[in-house]
């Protein structure tokens, strides 16, 4: 049979299962969850070397360092997803929670409630971690989950594929609600895309050529980011402790990641006093700084700043470094250059803190805290299926509430019009 012929039918199968889901008691579905967790706990050694022997590969296959780590699915990492299962078992159902309640003069009782989307397919690139946390989110929510990764982590994903195949027939639950399409097939890829009579939504994780892909080719409605270009602005109040922790952990935690800090603004009356001590911590780590003309007044051995570089997103050891004038001149830098993803005030001006969180156009705006924060399970949602830079349906990190939707349901005793 034809990959494409593969992937419908399979899709077919994920709605039929669906049906199944969205009246699958929370308890049955909180069961699957925790038996996956333990089943990546006594299966830790076959996946971490099915992990070892694709970053093998794609290393001799001259991968990018940045895509290597996001690769690399160790031990640990395996552990902190079977962790993170747990914790989505946890967390309160959505499914059948409603969202607004009211009376009407009439009588009516009005209520809006949460219903799975239905079939969510997701595409990625190197990340295995997504298996696990992909399919925990759908399945918690209600929803089958299609998952097709890159071919550089065929291995790790295969195996945690065959792991929630058998988790789900020993949880009697359709095993089509959670499926890996294990092939590097491309067309797997343009198939899944177009198949809107099966798919609800669609989650491209990877980078700007994949996403113009599925946007361009795909019929499928989605849920999206283009690129991370992630900014920290130095208030002229910020304190120099808060200022270097935060600038350095935004940058060098995992600078390989889409939430990575990319640009660092400093205001003019604060420059002179947080841009050495700040630049001394990223340099020692081996960061590259690029400043503006204003920036290397107070540090001249920075490489020059160009007009590309405050819309570029460097997924490495980079960052460019602007002086500006006023909170307002770093928010609009913010909305002009950023990508609407994660952005940071350092500052200890509370009306400062409230304009800046106003005004930057941001799926996620923080307040003297780092970047990495934009993580579905720091804010307490699990895990996420994705960080989106859309506005509808979902934006910021995509957790259990936002797979889901609603639908309003209307009581009455015998109301006419």
């Amino acid at each position: 049979m034809k990959i494409a012929d593969v992937v419908k039918e399979q899709a077919r199968k994920a709605k039929e299962a669906s049906k199944v889901l969205a009246a699958t008691e929370t308890a049955q579905k909180n069961e699957a969850l925790l038996l996956m967790a333990r089943k990546l706990r006594e299966n830790i050694s076959e996946v971490a070397q099915a992990n070892q022997d694709d970053c093998k590969e794609a290393q001799e296959k001259g991968i990018s360092s940045n895509l290597l780590n996001r690769l690399k699915f160790d031990r640990a990492k395996i552990e902190s997803r079977a962790a993170a299962l747990e914790g989505i078992a946890a967390l309160p159902d959505p499914v059948g929670d409603t969202d607004y309640c009211t009376r009407r003069p009439s009588g009516l009782e009005v209520k809006k409630m949460r219903v799975p989307i239905g079939v969510v397919g997701v595409i990625f690139e190197a990340r295995p971690h997504v298996v696990p946390n992909v399919g925990a989110l759908c399945l918690k929510a209600g929803n089958a989950a299609i998952m097709r990764g890159g071919s550089e982590a065929l291995r790790s994903i295969s195996i945690m594929g065959e792991l929630w195949e058998k988790t789900l027939e020993e949880s009697g639950i359709p095993t089509a609600a959670v499926y890996v399409i294990s092939t590097s097939e491309r067309e797997a890829v343009n198939t899944l895309i177009t198949l809107d009579e099966y798919l609800d939504l669609l989650i491209p994780r990877g980078g700007i050529e994949l996403i113009k892909l599925v946007k361009e080719n795909g019929t499928v409605p989605i849920i999206k980011h283009f690129n991370g270009i992630c900014h920290v602005y130095l208030d002229q109040s910020a304190p120099e402790g808060i200022a270097t922790r935060v600038t350095h952990n935004s940058k060098l935690l995992m600078p390989e990641v889409c939430n990575a800090a990319e640009t660092l603004l400093i205001h003019e009356k604060a420059a002179r006093r947080l841009l050495p001590p700040v630049a001394e911590a990223l340099v020692k780590d081996g960061v590259t700084l690029k400043g503006c003309p204003k920036a290397k007044e107070i540090l001249g051995w920075m490489e020059d700043a160009t007009e590309e570089d405050w819309s570029t997103e460097y997924l490495d050891l980079i960052l460019s470094v602007k002086v500006v004038s006023s909170l307002e001149e770093a928010v609009d830098h913010i909305n002009n250059y950023g990508s609407h993803h994660t952005d940071v005030i350092v500052t200890d001006d509370y009306n400062g803190a409230k304009k800046f969180s106003r005004g930057v156009d941001s799926g996620v705006v923080l307040v003297n805290a780092s970047t990495m924060f934009n993580d579905g399970e720091q804010l307490g949602m699990g895990a996420e299926v994705g960080l989106s830079t859309d506005k509808l349906h979902a934006r910021g990190p995509v957790g259990l509430r936002d797979l889901t939707s609603y639908k309003y349901v209307v009581e009455g005793s015998g109301q006419i019009m």
